[in-house]
């Protein structure tokens, strides 16, 4: 979502500016590539890229295109072929052994449908959005029609629908997408020789920190550079301070009762207790448990989690006491961190992980990088 903000505020500069600007969209991709389906880049007329499409291979030979795509005003499906081993003869030396299918659209700011227009609404709202996009991989001389339609969180469409494309059992599956995301993020759907990407885009994650201590600043920095919305959260009002959490997006003085009124809760906030206070932490878990948040990290030893739920279940021996599926503590994983840069690295790992539904295991022992499209 950060890469999404990025390329729209570029957009709103390079309008300021007078200049015409592209999209590049990665659409399709089969065998390996370095940015998978969804993978975005805005492109202005003077050579200024936003967000990226490749590794940084791909994007002079697209920038090129992109030019003429403006000049013309009318999208182009490129396809980068990089099976053969011998890819430099593209040009462009992947080596990613994989077929790569970008949409590159003008951008009409006249057009109040334009790409840019449909993406723009997913930024203002927390709420989750389906675009489906349209292009043609059998003729690529017939219409590429591009992001053409956003649905909503409440169901509703906007944008232009291709009749005959779009039809009503592919607007069903947009809408299991919206509401089974966490399964099927991103799916293909073929319909008269065109092939419909629909896409599952959600808000950024919302960490909420409960606890001012120096420790918090390396959790906050590194949060800030993936783009996450963070609130932070104490009672103590001298360390609750814009001067000492300049990156912080609320700050929040509060003791553990009065804190969850304040938030506003949705399928992408997370929490992480480190306030180093046992009564505030206990207090404030208390009140989290019953919420259907995804992940509420502990700092601190496992015994001290296992004494805080066996304290707010009224019960004494704490080894029998179940760690609920949605509770890490201790918060982050087993990278050997030590000091409070590494255990923020742990814990931003971990929260990443379990928003995207991964084990966390390493890339060299899985087949691929990246899920396959549901076809």
């Amino acid at each position: 979502m950060k890469e999404l903000q990025e390329i729209i505020n570029a957009f709103d500069a390079a309008q300021a500016h007078g200049k015409q600007t592209a999209l590049a969209t990665v659409v399709h991709v089969e065998g390996s590539s370095y940015r998978r389906a969804g993978a975005r880049m805005l492109v202005t007329d003077d050579g200024q890229l936003t967000g990226a499409i490749s590794g940084g291979c791909l994007e002079g030979d697209a920038l090129r295109k992109a030019r003429l795509v403006m000049a013309e005003q009318k999208p182009m499906l490129v396809t980068y072929d990089t099976t053969d081993d011998d890819d430099a003869k593209l040009g462009v030396g992947l080596g990613c052994n994989g077929i790569i299918q970008i949409l590159i659209e003008p951008i009409n700011p006249e057009d109040s449908n334009n790409p840019i227009a449909l993406l723009r609404p997913i930024l203002a709202n927390r709420e989750n959005a389906v675009v489906i996009t349209v292009f043609n991989m059998n003729d690529r001389q017939q219409r590429q029609y591009g992001t053409c339609m956003l649905v909503n969180a409440n169901g509703t469409y906007t944008g232009n629908r291709p009749q005959g494309i779009v039809t009503d059992e592919l607007a069903v599956y947009a809408l299991q997408v919206l509401q089974f995301g966490d399964q099927y993020n991103k799916i293909y759907r073929n319909a008269n020789g065109y092939t419909c990407f629909i896409e599952l885009l959600q808000p950024a994650i919302a960490l909420v920190i409960a606890g001012a201590g120096n420790d918090a600043l390396p959790l906050i920095q590194m949060a800030k550079v993936l783009g996450w919305h963070v609130t932070l959260a104490d009672g103590r009002a001298n360390y609750v301070t814009a001067a000492r959490f300049p990156s912080a997006d609320t700050l929040i003085t509060a003791r553990p009762d009065e804190l969850l009124p304040q938030l506003t809760i949705d399928a992408r906030t997370v929490f992480m207790l480190m306030t180093h206070n046992f009564n505030y932490d206990m207090s404030l878990l208390k009140n989290l448990l019953p919420l259907a948040v995804k992940y509420i990290g502990i700092l601190g030893p496992k015994k001290r989690l296992s004494r805080m739920l066996a304290e707010l279940a009224g019960v004494e021996a704490e080894d029998e006491i179940a760690i609920p599926a949605n509770v890490y503590g201790p918060a982050g994983l087993n990278l050997g961190s030590e000091d409070a840069g590494e255990i923020a690295l742990s814990i931003i790992a971990q929260i990443q992980g379990v928003m995207n539904n991964k084990d966390a295991q390493p890339l060299r022992e899985k087949g691929y990088i990246h899920e396959r499209g549901v076809v």
